[in-house]
């Protein structure tokens, strides 16, 4: 099986905003969620989520950030992405949690765009792993109206433990359009996953109180897998007990966020 044949049932177009230009493969109707993979790559996991967010009523749109559209997560290909994404991409902050990442602001035109075609109350976006604070850093667009961050791992250092990957300026933002339009921001995580330290979520209740809704896993909610628990939407999700009512919850709040 070719690695194209996870988004076979999806249309493929290149989103070009301030000079960056990344693929986009988008599926279904409704209001739109953008959906940000993990490491290594838009995988046939990350496809099977943004399925069943479709299957749901909901325009889903997946931009492929990095890696190869549609290949299996294996050791060998998530640790060379790894370290490609590490060492060569300036597009984002791995190491500096006092800021977003320069790819928030195409990704905010990327959620303009989507509000645009697809109409609702705004859009909504998940973020995974490498990408799970991006979502938070959307919100400085008005069109971003439900930001889930799925085990959010940047920063990837113990200085940054505690930082979120934004700056006071659009955390200021953020916080006043929470209170200002009723929104809340999800946060997932598995307790003992340490790319996503208890200081970075400790972080999230104390900037956004009651508007962070935070669901915490235990290890054996989750189903095995090559790595750690740490994928809670995708490797690590059995199809029934705790991480499938996150997925539920997460799905959901997307439909009341954006009116689907």
């Amino acid at each position: 099986m070719g690695h194209d044949a996870a988004l076979a049932a999806y249309d493929k177009f290149d989103f070009t905003h301030a000079g960056r230009t990344y693929p986009v493969y988008r599926r279904g109707s409704g209001p739109a969620v953008i959906v940000m993979h993990e490491m290594p790559g838009l995988h046939p996991l990350v496809v099977r989520f943004a399925d069943r967010v479709a299957e749901q009523g909901m325009t889903v749109f997946c931009p492929s950030l990095f890696g190869t559209p549609g290949r299996p997560v294996s050791r060998g290909y998530t640790l060379a992405t790894a370290v490609g994404v590490l060492c060569i991409r300036r597009e984002f902050h791995v190491w500096r949690g006092d800021r977003s990442s320069p790819v928030a602001d195409w990704l905010r035109a990327l959620s303009r765009k989507a509000h645009a075609d697809c109409g609702g109350r705004g859009v909504g976006a998940v973020g995974m792993c490498f990408t799970g604070g991006f979502a938070l850093a959307m919100m400085t667009d008005p069109s971003m109206v439900a930001p889930v961050l799925s085990q959010p791992s940047l920063p990837i250092s113990k200085k940054g433990a505690a930082q979120i990957g934004v700056s006071p300026q659009e955390l200021s933002c953020v916080k006043g359009r929470l209170a200002g339009e009723d929104l809340s921001v999800l946060g997932l995580r598995f307790k003992s996953d340490k790319l996503v330290p208890d200081a970075r979520f400790e972080t999230y209740r104390r900037e956004l109180g009651d508007r962070f809704e935070a669901i915490e896993l235990e290890d054996e909610d989750a189903a095995p897998a090559i790595i750690p628990p740490h994928s809670v939407l995708t490797l690590h999700l059995k199809e029934d007990g705790p991480t499938k009512a996150a997925e539920q919850r997460v799905i959901a709040f997307f439909k009341e966020r954006t009116g689907a």
